[in-house]
This record gives C-alpha cells, structure tokens and sequence, in this order.
C-alpha cells in the first residue's frame, strides 16, 4: 500500500476517523499537525490543484462563518496569507502520496488514487468489535 502524509488538525475528530479509515485499507500513515506544520504558501498551494480558491476553505471554520473570511472575495495570494495565519481556514486533511497532493477527504478520488478499502468484509471487521469505514452499526447479539 502506500505512505500517505497526512496532514490534519489534533483533536479533530473527522481527521481521526479518516486516519482510520485509511490505517484499514493497510496504508502507512505519516502523521503531520496542520497546526504546526511549517507550510510556505507554495507547499500549501500545491494542494489545492485547479480547484477555485473557494474551494480551498474549510466552510466549517469560524473565521467563514462569522464571516469574517470571505473566501470567494479572496484572490490566491490573499486567501493563502489568510491560511497560513489561521490554519483553521484551511480544507483539511491535506494529504500527500509520492508528488500527488489532494485537499479534503473524497472517499472516490482517494480510493481511485490509492485505495480506501482493505479487501476485508464489513460482517468481518464487526466480528472484531471494529467498525472503521464510516457508518454507525452494531454488531447484532446472537439469537437466543
């Protein structure tokens, strides 16, 4: 499988379910704080492809919200100012495997880029007591 750098923000818990679902396709995780990450504006870039500046953003962060950060206002340069001060703003996880660099967690580009399934049944890994791919169900008790 492969090394995929993740770059995610501590205590999220988003980024920690998305760093289990990778763990289970068998991938090796290089993890990396967002938070801390010593980024320059063109690393940073690198992971945002063709994608509108827009699209860059975490929709969810409060600085959006408030609106504060006017992400479809901001050119290139502006919006990654903004993002290296507040890392918050940033589309998270940003994720790297060999030169490839994506933003966000898409299951379809990930698993047509690297694989996001680990070949094992769901009725397995519940047999386990471990349900790692992003639904919430139980592992029924037996019938009596």
């Amino acid at each position: 499988m492969a090394e995929v750098i993740f770059y995610g923000l501590a205590g999220c818990p988003a980024n920690a379910r998305q760093k289990q679902q990778l763990a289970a396709a068998g991938h090796r995780l290089v993890d990396r704080d967002l938070a801390t990450a010593e980024l320059t504006a063109a690393e940073l870039r690198a992971f945002f492809g063709d994608k509108e500046v827009d699209a860059w953003f975490n929709r969810r962060a409060a600085a959006v919200k408030s609106g504060t950060v006017m992400p479809d206002a901001l050119d290139e340069s502006a919006a990654l100012a903004a993002m290296l001060t507040d890392r918050d703003l940033i589309r998270r996880p940003l994720i790297q495997v060999g030169d490839r660099r994506e933003a966000g967690f898409d299951p379809t580009t990930l698993h047509a880029w690297i694989g996001l399934t680990s070949g094992e049944s769901c009725d397995d890994k519940h047999a386990r007591g471990q349900c790692d791919h992003g639904h919430q169900h139980f592992v029924k008790a037996p019938a009596a």
